[in-house]
């Protein structure tokens, strides 16, 4: 899971680009990138890390323009440690093009391989964002003659990556000398939202992958990028857009709504916040199935994606709601970050509980899901050491048992906790004295009560079921092999990520 950023402005835009970040560091931690366009000029830094480690005021100072586009990485194909995957990614042929990607292809290598033989283009990493960016500036210099660029070309451009690529992928990319480019994926998997602003009675537009860039930042929420759909806005402001899919369907990320967004976002005309509390309500109709009884004493959320769904659990069943985990909040995520090791060491780092809070108590614990297992089974733990006498836990989400290819780094079925178990396996395995799964059915419920309108999700790591139909169990072998090898590579090497692009001679 990555968050991508553009903007078309009226002034410079490397702060608003920033910020922007700041709003979607939740969505990775890894490295961070921003790309302005000043003229005909690219300018870039990008590093590993988090957004204010990433930039200094001297970066920030080379980062001129009017336009740009930004990304913050949460490696899903390639290798975390890889310095050169970080994005922006950028070509120099046609005209010199710039582009961020959020989601994950299915169908990289064999794109990678097509560019080479019959494109005549290299790929320089394990990125399949390197690879989309090739196939879109491909299909660009197939559709120009000389230095101008139509309006159709680029829409053409975008026609022919759909019909190309497969897979999740919400891009925002620069063409230099022209206009900035956003399109989405025709399931419409991975969010992308436009806002607006005016700034003198001229018209600014930002693209970010939730509206909370866009609240926080000045600008309204317009609409979401539709599946299939491109967005072309010229560094003069001019908006063009277009649906360049012939067949198309909005199913959206469950996985979205229960963790990865912030809640004070809207994706897809949800509300994420009250997508968790009707998260809450469902959840709570099956605590009372499980525990006609309701022997629970107090509801504790884990801080911070649970709290509402725990809130309105507690509220529903009538049981006292108590913060009972207090988070160190300069502690990362512990679910994006690589490594088992670093994620076991990083919850009793990140989770301290108040155990007055606990002593003596029947305790429903809420988390937003359970994935590895790793942080479940530290939390149950600390809740027994700090006086529980009984630990329940329930999740937000279904068990979560199958692989997620579109962008959420959930390679390998051995690493999932629910593959192969019950729920009383799941209940053993994390220490508790019971595990309560919300029905897939339920959280479907949960969020299409946040917008009726929404019909369908992408739920594949709850049910098996991929959206874009290319995925089969030789597909998810071949994966599984190709990532746990990548996670075995001590990628070291120290690269340049610094890139001040010369002038194009577009004249």
């Amino acid at each position: 899971m990555c968050g991508i950023l553009g903007v078309v402005g009226r002034s410079p835009v490397n702060q608003l680009l920033y910020d922007g970040l700041q709003l979607l560091q939740h969505r990775g931690q890894d490295a961070a990138g921003i790309v302005t366009a000043n003229g005909k000029s690219f300018h870039m830094h990008k590093g590993a890390g988090l957004v204010r480690d990433v930039f200094r005021t001297r970066n920030m100072r080379s980062l001129s323009g009017c336009a740009g586009i930004a990304h913050v990485r949460y490696p899903t194909a390639g290798s975390a440690s890889n310095l050169a995957e970080a994005q922006p990614f950028y070509v120099n042929s046609p005209f010199g093009i710039v582009l961020a990607h959020n989601g994950n292809l299915t169908n990289a290598d064999e794109l990678k391989a097509d560019m080479y033989r019959r494109d005549l283009r290299h790929i320089n990493t394990n990125s399949d964002s390197e690879v989309l960016l090739n196939v879109f500036a491909h299909e660009i210099a197939q559709r120009v003659d000389g230095q101008a660029l139509p309006v159709d070309a680029v829409f053409g451009a975008v026609e022919a990556v759909h019909r190309r690529v497969r897979g999740a992928y919400a891009v925002v990319a620069m063409i230099a000398g022209f206009g900035l480019v956003a399109f989405r994926d025709p399931n419409g998997i991975r969010p992308l939202v436009i806002g607006t602003n005016e700034v003198d009675g001229k018209p600014e537009y930002m693209f970010a992958s939730e509206s909370v860039a866009l609240d926080c930042s000045g600008f309204s929420l317009l609409r979401d990028v539709a599946p299939g759909e491109a967005v072309y806005v010229t560094f003069d402001g001019d908006f063009h857009a277009r649906q360049c899919a012939e067949s198309t369907r909005l199913a959206p990320c469950l996985f979205e709504y229960v963790y990865f967004a912030r809640p004070d976002s809207v994706i897809d005309g949800a509300s994420v916040y009250q997508a968790r509390l009707n998260m809450g309500e469902t959840l709570a109709e099956k605590v009372r199935r499980v525990l006609p009884e309701v022997d629970i004493d107090v509801v504790m959320p884990i801080p911070d994606t649970s709290r509402a769904s725990a809130l309105q659990l507690a509220n529903a069943l009538g049981l006292p709601y108590r913060e009972g985990f207090i988070k160190n909040r300069y502690i990362g995520r512990t679910f994006i970050m690589p490594g088992q090791g670093v994620r076991k060491k990083s919850v009793r780092q990140k989770l301290n509980p108040v155990a007055f809070e606990f002593k003596g108590r029947n305790v429903l614990l809420v988390d937003d899901s359970i994935v590895r297992g790793t942080t479940s089974r530290e939390i149950v733990q600390m809740a027994r050491d700090a006086g529980a006498k009984k630990v329940y836990f329930a999740s937000a989400a279904p068990a979560v048992r199958f692989p997620n290819v579109y962008g959420i780094d959930m390679p390998t079925r051995e690493e999932l906790l629910a593959t192969g178990r019950s729920e009383a396996d799941v209940t053993k395995e994390i220490g508790a004295d019971l595990v309560i799964y919300q029905e897939l059915d339920a959280l479907v419920s949960a969020v299409k009560a946040a917008n009726p309108k929404l019909a369908e999700f992408e739920s594949s790591c709850f049910n098996g079921r991929y959206v874009t139909g290319d995925i089969d169990e030789a597909y998810l072998d071949a994966l599984e092999v190709a990532r746990n090898a990548a996670r075995q590579e001590a990628g070291s090497g120290m690269v340049d990520l610094n890139l001040n692009v010369a002038e194009q001679n577009l004249m």
